[in-house]
């Protein structure tokens, strides 16, 4: 029983990695994750767990830079970051603090500054002003906010339900870093509008004073929030909201921020202000000179709603007991604005605007565009199959060679397959052309394999066969390590789908050093030695 096993174990684990693809390709435990709000349906895309990329699937393309200027070769001179930004703010003119942000390690010490206002001759000037040396400036941020700007616009593609969207960092050959953001399915503008907005969410009060209204803002910010829910609408009412949790919990010595919302409320007179139903917010009509103290819910800089305060929420929080639960909810006037600020909580505020109408460019491709692509890429293979097995039957005419070495070829490619269905990887053009270059090494890999074994005349015995097919196998292998290395730093730079090229052609041929052609030189063994 062991000893068939123990001569055929290259064969049979071609047969293992060709079963394990098949159940990557076609079990329903390996179909796409399904994303938040989307039917479980649509996440699976045809009779296979594969997941299709642009390409093949239509939909847009994004590639823009992150807005700022990064001064690189900072010399802090021994201050700690939070100094050295509140320096550098105070020199630049109506620019908040939040909107100055500094990196100090082994690769860079750097400063930023995020606000599209700010023009790098005036960036120059603050830096010079605050005192602290630096090498140069440059247009972008530093690595720090990149990565964080792309761990948020996932999040963002991912709260939106876009299944299949992804977000990659890209450098130009100039230096330039710029996001690539990539949603099949979906058309320019929702793209669009889900990335324009920078996603910043925070209540701030209006409350009567005797200059007019004054703004008290930041009462609560997107940190603030301990638990968000899912955007509602309001029976009988366009209106919605979105259900969250304020943190009541805090570091030693300090107010959580339920504790000091709640004081800001009653400070602002909130409960003598909402004592019945009738109270309302007069911020809408008279946001200049307001009667009533109101709640405004700011995105990105700009005020969305204004609220009262319903009259049981206000006593709790004039007695105290509302903190400790810290539920309330963010109303809007429309269920759209609550779904785009329910995303906005969830992924984060982006730390800089992407330049999508400036140095940014787009793309879109149409659903029919990508299914016609999908159609080419099928025949595209297919021919390329047809080709080389024709090829290979003209040179051997011996369907013991040819056909082990067609079959061998395929189980390659439909392994490859697999792969991409278990890591859930999307199959773009550039992947299959690495599949088809991986069909063409593969048969050349497997030609030179039979022309050494048959070289010399008949196989006589399985020790002469042994001895050409290591011949062959230490030619074939120096070709992989070749491919590998050429194809290495297509797979590590971020030069966009080149890298899924790269990365399926090195699987292509790792599989056949390690799997595929010792499996078809066993093959051959066993049809080709006489003894």
């Amino acid at each position: 029983m062991l000893e068939p096993i123990k001569k055929n174990w290259r064969i049979l684990l071609l047969v293992a990695v060709v079963v394990g693809a098949s159940i990557a390709l076609f079990a329903p435990q390996f179909a796409p994750e399904t994303a938040p709000g989307e039917d479980a349906d649509e996440a699976q895309q045809g009779v296979t767990n594969l997941q299709y990329g642009l390409d093949l699937e239509g939909g847009t393309r994004i590639r823009a830079p992150l807005e700022g200027y990064t001064a690189t070769g900072v010399d802090f001179d021994g201050d700690d970051p939070d100094t050295v930004e509140e320096a550098v703010a105070a020199e630049l003119d109506d620019v908040p603090r939040r909107e100055v942000g500094s990196s100090v390690g082994e690769d860079e010490s750097a400063v930023e500054v995020t606000d599209e206002s700010v023009s790098e001759e005036e960036f120059r000037e603050a830096m010079d002003a605050s005192g602290y040396d630096y090498e140069d400036v440059r247009p972008g941020v530093t690595r720090e906010t990149r990565d964080l700007a792309e761990s948020i616009i996932q999040g963002k593609i991912n709260e939106a339900g876009l299944s299949g969207g992804s977000v990659q960092q890209v450098q130009s050959v100039s230096g330039e870093y710029f996001m690539l953001v990539e949603v099949p399915g979906e058309d320019r503008g929702d793209v669009v509008s889900l990335l324009e907005d920078r996603g910043s969410v925070r209540i701030d009060i209006a409350y009567p004073s005797d200059d007019g209204t004054a703004v008290e803002e930041g009462v609560l910010t997107q940190d603030d929030f301990d638990d968000i829910g899912t955007a509602a609408q309001r029976e009988g009412s366009t209106g919605g909201y979105v259900p969250v949790t304020v943190r009541n919990s805090a570091s030693d010595g300090e107010q959580s921020p339920s504790e000091s919302f709640q004081e800001a409320v009653v400070d602002r007179g909130f409960p003598s202000a909402y004592e019945s139903q009738s109270d309302a917010c007069d911020y809408e009509e008279n946001p200049d000179d307001v009667s009533n103290p109101c709640l405004l819910l700011t995105v990105d800089g700009e005020v969305v709603n204004s609220f009262g305060m319903d009259p049981d929420l206000a006593d709790s929080m004039e007695s105290g007991s509302w903190a400790e639960q810290g539920d309330f909810q963010l109303t809007t006037t429309d269920f759209a604005t609550a779904q785009e600020i329910a995303v906005d909580l969830r992924a984060g505020a982006l730390p800089a605007e992407l330049d999508i109408s400036g140095e940014g460019t787009s793309s879109t491709i149409s659903a029919t565009q990508g299914e016609n692509y999908k159609n080419y890429s099928l025949v595209t293979g297919v021919l390329a199959v047809f080709a080389v097995a024709g090829m290979v039957f003209l040179r051997y005419r011996e369907p013991a060679v040819a056909l082990p070495m067609i079959v061998t070829a395929l189980a390659e490619v439909y392994a490859l397959l697999g792969f991409a269905a278990l890591v859930s990887y999307p199959l773009e053009l550039a992947v299959i052309a690495g599949f088809i270059a991986v069909v063409g090494t593969g048969v050349d890999d497997l030609v030179i394999i039979a022309d050494e074994v048959m070289s010399e005349g008949e196989v006589n015995s399985r020790k002469v066969f042994d001895s050409r097919f290591r011949r062959a196998f230490w030619v074939i292998g120096a070709a992989a390590a070749t491919t590998i290395v050429a194809m290495s730093p297509l797979m590590v730079l971020s030069l966009g789908d080149l890298s899924g090229f790269a990365i399926f052609t090195i699987l292509g041929v790792l599989i056949g050093v390690l799997i595929t052609r010792p499996a078809y030189g066993d093959i051959l063994r066993r049809l080709l030695t006489i003894r």
